[in-house]
């Protein structure tokens, strides 16, 4: 799978498929300049021209201690979640070391394996470079994020949560497909906008952006009309 930038065409943009053909997060652009992201649907559909976010974060593997050393060169780190964590569900993501012994670190997750009820859930997570400082058991403390990318959803109307981008055609849930991210790209508004203006989240439709009119509302573009 590749994970550079993509010349898209026409048909590459609105291909949708069950089998991942590229790295999460991997960037595309038409030739008109316009720019996508290669994304992973979540649980239910992405509809066209909504806006999509990122999954929320999961605290079962939030500031988690490490359960085994880990030396300078290795490619595991394994800890022990607070909750069940299906297998490869960071693949794509990202490892950082949040506090102690190797702090300030972020390592490319390549995949884990499962942390079940039966084997106390503990997870073994892959990396894709060697660590370069040595984690100490017990001591050096983890944190597992998925890619922007994996498990999309509509906004929600409460702004809270990250804006990544906007599926130009329907993508199934658990579907891979390109999402939009720059350019001229038409997206539902729960209210009218005036060209010129800043767009966030909307608060009134699901998947809809309204104008931005206060601070701290997550700038999406700019309203092109």
């Amino acid at each position: 799978m590749s994970n550079i930038s993509q010349v898209l065409s026409a048909a590459d943009i609105t291909e949708v498929t069950s089998d991942k053909l590229h790295t999460l997060g991997t960037v595309g652009q038409t030739a008109d300049g316009r720019k996508f992201k290669y994304a992973k649907a979540g649980a239910t559909l992405l509809a066209a021209g909504k806006l999509a976010v990122a999954a929320d974060a999961d605290a079962n593997v939030v500031n988690k201690a490490v359960t085994a050393a880990a030396a300078i060169g290795s490619k595991e780190v394994k800890l022990t979640a607070g909750g069940a964590v299906a297998a490869d569900a960071y693949a794509d993501g990202m490892l950082q070391v949040n506090d102690a012994t190797g702090e300030g670190y972020t390592y490319r997750i390549v995949g884990n394996t499962a942390g079940t009820a039966g084997n106390s859930y503990a997870v073994t997570v892959r990396l894709a470079e060697p660590i370069q400082v040595a984690l100490v058991a017990t001591t050096s403390e983890i944190s597992l994020y998925k890619n922007d990318f994996d498990g999309l959803v509509i906004s929600a109307v409460d702004q809270a949560d990250l804006p990544v981008g906007v599926p130009v055609v329907p993508i199934a849930a658990g579907s891979y497909g390109w999402v939009q991210t720059f350019g001229i790209a038409a997206v539902l508004a729960d209210e009218a906008v005036t060209r010129g203006q800043t767009v966030t989240i909307g608060t009134g439709v699901a998947g809809a952006v309204e104008a931005a009119d206060l601070i701290g509302e997550p700038a999406i573009g700019i309203a092109a009309q």
